[in-house]
Parts: structure tokens; C-alpha cells; sequence
């Protein structure tokens, strides 16, 4: 349910999206087009837009859907058809194409395993949160991130996973309890103001809150950490230009250089910047919010493949994603919240895909 007298401007991406989708089938059409619909929606939202897919298909209206979750793709299309660079690549019924199928012509190329298997090991608590609240959240968290882990949370748009994110960087006010990371002393929720020390976000919204887009690529990786370049008043350029021309390298940044502007870049090298100013940072604890949100299937893999390795060099990540094969596939542990509070913690191999929306939506604990 939607407020409809809030202005739009206020609502999350997840309710903007919502109003979009509800905006375009007011219009008695009988051709309907989806430019990735699903890129900002919760599991249970997801699934009302897929009911309401298959009343518009028995209605004879016909739908064209575009997306990157492919999985979404063989389960509500009939047919396929893949462009790149601007050209038709292939086409065919939908059940006639395995996902690996469908990648290979997006990218032209096989890639390796989606989520490969590391080997890592889990280390001491790095992050530990202890009854913590946020402004305007009523729960109260208790969770642990250990090095070498990636801890995923799940749950229903508004379960209030993005505001823990912001209270444990220091983004928003802590209004309970304390937030805990090796090495540096507890922040309390009385100690108000300033970052978390060692902790890194990279924010759900990049274009608003992630970025300056009308900066150049090398502002944006290096202007929130400076101190590294500063001599005696002085910056030094020469490094700053090499550490730059390392991350946009290291990072596979298509870019025509350093100065080019980050609104002129496509969606997933945005992202890859974003990324390349957290690595700058070289935190232990990055919270990471929808970080494949609006890229395409091979930038997926690489960002897949750098949390991956983040962690293997004893770093921990909390990761929030809406797409729960995403969390079932590169998170050791997963968390559900609902509510602003914490509703069971396991190991990833022991959740389904039907228990992590089960527990989302009810609020209770689904044996494993």
C-alpha cells in the first residue's frame, strides 16, 4: 500500500518503481513494455507483478519485458530475444534456452560459473551489533560479521535493512545500543555525528547518493579520502593519477579517461566507480546495498567476483540485495528481517528461496 498523498520525490526506489508500474497500466493498452521492473522491488511486490503479467497475457494484452534477471526471464516469458550492440544476437522459445545460454548471447562469450566456489576461511567477529536501533525503526539488531564473510540480508521492501545499513556507517542516528568493529572502540548510539571508523557503504541509490555525476571519474573515486596525497600542505597529483589509473584498470572502468564525466559512463560502470572510491577507501567492513542493481549480466559476474576476493583478503561484507538467488549464491550466511528486526540467522545452504519470502512476509523463524 502506498501513502498517496506523499510526494514521489520522498518515496524509496521500491515505492518510486511501484508508481511507475501502476502509472503505465492505467492506460488501456494493449501493448505493454517493462524496462526492468523488477530492479527496485521487494520478493513480495516481485510476485504481485508477476500476477499481474499473467492477468494482463489472459486479457490478450501482450507484454515486453526487459531485464537482466534471467531467471525472472524463463519464468514469465514465452519467448526470448537478445540484442547486442544494437543487434539481434538470438531468439527462440524460452524454454528451449538455459541461462548460461542466454548469457553467452548477451555477451558473446561463455562465462565462468556465476557464483564460483572460494576457498576461505571464516574468521573473529568484525562487526557486532548490539541491540541497535535507527531513527524511525522500532526493532532492535543483534548480529555478527565475521572476517572472511559475506552476510546477507533479505526481506520485504521497507523491513528496514537500508536504514541498518546507514546506522552502522554513521550515515543515520543510532538511537539504541552500540556498533562495534575490531580494532576501534564501540560506537554508542549517544555518540552523535561522524562516520563509523572502518566501515564503507555503497549506497542502493548511486545516481543521488552514491555519486557526483557531474564530476569526472578520478573526483569521484578519490575526493572522500585525500589524506593519503597530502604532503606538507601540498597534494600529490602524480600518485593520485596513478591510483586512479590502477582502480580503472583494476576494475575494467570503461571510461575515455579519468575526466570524463561519471553521467556520461553506462549504469554498470557507474557502479564500477562507486565500487573503485570503496576500494580507495580500504575499509574492513563494506556494507554493500543492492550492489548489482541496474547492471548488466557480466558486470554482475565481476562485481561477484571482487566480493569474492574483498573477502579472501580477511575483509567482511553485509550485503542487501532483493533478488534472493543472488543471496542463496554468494552470501555465507543470510539474515531475514522484517520490520526493522532480525527474524532468523542461518547458513546460506539452509535456506530455500520459498522460506526466506515465508519468513519476510510472516515475521516468524521457518525450520530448517
Amino acid at each position: 500500500d502506498l501513502p498517496l498523498a506523499e510526494p514521489v520525490g520522498s518515496l524509496s526506489a521500491g515505492d518510486r518503481q511501484l508508481v511507475e508500474i501502476a502509472r503505465a497500466l492505467l492506460i488501456d493498452a494493449r501493448v505493454v513494455i517493462m524496462d526492468e521492473p523488477t530492479s527496485s522491488l521487494g520478493l513480495v511486490e516481485i510476485e504481485r507483478l508477476f500476477g499481474i503479467i499473467a492477468g494482463l497475457r489472459h486479457e490478450g494484452v501482450a507484454v515486453i519485458y526487459i531485464s537482466h534477471f534471467l531467471a525472472e526471464v524463463q519464468r514469465i516469458a514465452d519467448r526470448f530475444l537478445v540484442l547486442r550492440d544494437g543487434c539481434v544476437v538470438g531468439e527462440g522459445a524460452t524454454g528451449a534456452a538455459t541461462v548460461a545460454d542466454l548469457i553467452e548471447l548477451m555477451i558473446g562469450r561463455r562465462l565462468p560459473e556465476m557464483f564460483p566456489v572460494f576457498s576461505r576461511t571464516i574468521g573473529a567477529p568484525l562487526l557486532t551489533l548490539s541491540g541497535v536501533g535507527t531513527a524511525g525503526q522500532s526493532g532492535r539488531v543483534d548480529l555478527t560479521l565475521h572476517r572472511g564473510e559475506i552476510l546477507g540480508l533479505a526481506g520485504l521492501v521497507g523491513a528496514g535493512r537500508t536504514e541498518l545499513l546507514r546506522g552502522i556507517c554513521g550515515l543515520d542516528p543510532v538511537v539504541s545500543g552500540q556498533v562495534r568493529v575490531a580494532g576501534y572502540s564501540g560506537r554508542k548510539h549517544w555518540q552523535a555525528g561522524g562516520l563509523t571508523p572502518g566501515v564503507g557503504l555503497l549506497s542502493e541509490n548511486r545516481q543521488t547518493e552514491g555519486l557526483a555525476l557531474g564530476r569526472s571519474v578520478g573526483h569521484n573515486i578519490l575526493l572522500s579520502r585525500l589524506v593519503p596525497f597530502a604532503r606538507w600542505g601540498w597534494l600529490d597529483t602524480r600518485a593520485m593519477r596513478q591510483t586512479v589509473e590502477r582502480l580503472i584498470a583494476q576494475l575494467g572502468i570503461r571510461a575515455l579517461g579519468a575526466e570524463q564525466f561519471v553521467s556520461e559512463l553506462s549504469g554498470g560502470n557507474q557502479q564500477k566507480v562507486a565500487f573503485a572510491r570503496l576500494l580507495h577507501h580500504d575499509v574492513d567492513v563494506l556494507l554493500l546495498d543492492e550492489p548489482t542493481r541496474g547492471i548488466d549480466v557480466a558486470s554482475k559476474a565481476q562485481v561477484y567476483k571482487w566480493i569474492n576476493e574483498l573477502v579472501g583478503r580477511g575483509k567482511g561484507v553485509v550485503m542487501v540485495s532483493d533478488h534472493v538467488p543472488e543471496l542463496l549464491g554468494i552470501c555465507d550466511r543470510i539474515t531475514v528481517m522484517h520490520r526493522s528486526r532480525v527474524v532468523a540467522t542461518r547458513p546460506a545452504k539452509d535456506w530455500t528461496d520459498r522460506d526466506i519470502l515465508t519468513a519476510a512476509t510472516s515475521g516468524e523463524g521457518v525450520a530448517a
